[in-house]
């Protein structure tokens, strides 16, 4: 049989069984590229999933968290346990008693405090500026740099082990992730979108949002081709996601989308009203902010599988702070206000709309952390939650909508070592969020006793000075 008629033959046959030729690698959502993984070559630590190589991670040797109330952020009830990481990874939680640890680990006694998963931030923009901040220093790389380190650390000391940002300036988040990675910097995860894409004139490329000059985290597009371009070129600096915004056409949109589902990123969308409906039909993965919909656009959200990310605190300083709202601003002409956008997150959460928390702290508004992403649960309490569903939001549900449920988000064997502990009771009583002890990231401890924790540097040998005996 010739090859031709040999792939008559294949679409024939699949034709029988309703399936079309072109469908068999269809990539209708970005979780699809897991199916042609290897199941025993090693990735990345990230959505990407790029094969990496093999070997021990993470520091040497094992921690154990002894004595404490462990919230495995699976949903069940928080219950008496120990936690026994070895490297960067949870290999096991033990019931009260169990001693089944390495010899050598270090036992540090949590007696009296809780152990939870990592916390995530699926909101961030890590370079934006705070006030007051000249032009020379909000165009340029080393201000923008140390601005980022120094608003991921308010972060970390929170308990939040991983940010997902949503819009930053040129190569800097990507190059902090890989200094977190590698625990050369005191920082949470990154996993980073790079910059914001959006139609010329869009939400973030108005009149004077940005300095035209240095790195800009907004990348302005015009047209389907252009949407995909401009996909690509975030998919190539590194993007873990891809951020959009109205405004934009639906074909724009697809576009996108189907260019980012095809390299395996999930899409998230700052959209609103009828922009909504453009995301959703174009196939979108979330939408972000409690903005203005229908209760039609809140059941194709269902329909669909449209996540969450509402936002709603954000607003809430906004308001209190910049006086009512987006002044000037062509990409804000609706009306929202606390109790709108309250029931917007309450309407999609009767409906079944899956959620997710985020801060987006911008200016200088990071220096309230614990509490906005505090009240941000909090919000979540108002539409129905209990303080342990609101924490699973944070945690288990948060590594869901990151693409990064298989490695985060719980305390269960096998997963990364993200861990929190927090001297109080946070399923119980969700202020207890701020007096967090210790926290670690990829098995390295990063906060101890609620400081940033900087192990002293190990000296690599040199050799003597001339001529002199040691």
């Amino acid at each position: 049989m010739t090859f031709g008629r040999y792939c008559i033959a294949i679409g024939l046959t699949l034709g029988a069984l309703g399936i079309a030729p072109h469908e068999i690698h269809a990539q209708e959502r970005a979780a699809d590229r897991r199916r042609s993984l290897s199941t025993t070559q090693e990735t990345s630590d990230d959505p990407r999933r790029v094969p990496a190589p093999g070997g021990p991670k993470g520091p040497d040797g094992s921690i154990v968290l002894r004595g404490g109330r462990v919230f495995d952020g699976t949903g069940a009830p928080a219950r008496a346990g120990t936690v026994v990481i070895t490297r960067n990874r949870i290999v096991a939680v033990l019931p009260p008693g169990a001693t089944d640890w390495p010899r050598d680990a270090r036992v540090i006694d949590v007696t009296g405090k809780t152990v939870l998963p990592g916390l995530i931030d699926l909101h961030t923009h890590i370079t934006y500026s705070d006030p007051p901040v000249s032009t020379t220093e909000d165009g340029n790389d080393a201000d923008m740099t140390l601005r980022s380190l120094n608003r991921l650390r308010y972060f970390l000391e929170s308990g939040i082990t991983s940010v997902r940002d949503v819009a930053s300036a040129g190569d800097i988040p990507f190059r902090l992730k890989a200094w977190s990675a590698r625990n050369a910097i005191a920082a949470p995860r990154i996993f980073a979108a790079g910059q914001l894409i959006t139609g010329t004139g869009g939400h973030g490329n108005e009149v004077r949002n940005f300095a035209e000059s240095g790195p800009r985290p907004i990348r302005a597009a015009s047209g389907p081709d252009d949407w995909r371009q401009a996909v690509r070129e975030q998919f190539k600096v590194g993007a873990d996601l891809i951020k959009i915004a109205s405004h934009f056409t639906t074909e724009e949109a697809r576009a996108a989308i189907e260019e980012a589902h095809a390299l395996g990123l999930k899409v998230t969308c700052d959209c609103e009203t009828f922009y909504i409906d453009r995301a959703i039909e174009a196939g979108v993965d979330m939408i972000e902010h409690p903005l203005p919909r229908t209760d039609e656009a809140i059941r194709a959200m269902v329909a669909k599988k449209v996540e969450a990310d509402p936002t709603v605190y954000i607003y809430t300083l906004l308001f209190n702070k910049l006086g009512g709202g987006y002044f000037g601003s062509s990409s804000r002409r609706f009306q929202f206000s606390d109790s709108l956008n309250l029931d917007v997150m309450r309407r999609m959460h009767r409906a079944g709309v899956k959620m997710g928390v985020g801060t987006d702290l911008v200016l200088d508004w990071y220096q309230h952390m614990p509490w906005p992403y505090i009240n941000e649960l909090k919000y979540f309490m108002a539409i129905g939650y209990t303080p342990a569903e609101a924490l699973v939001a944070a945690t288990k549900t948060n590594a869901e909508l990151l693409d990064m449920d298989d490695k985060l988000g719980t305390l269960v064997a096998g997963k990364l070592a993200d861990v929190v502990v927090v001297n109080g009771r946070p399923d119980d009583h969700l202020d207890d969020l701020a007096k967090v002890e210790l926290v670690i990231r990829d098995g390295h401890i990063v906060i101890d006793d609620g400081r940033i924790f900087v192990p002293r540097h190990v000296p690599r040998a040199a050799p003597p000075p001339y001529g002199i005996k040691r």
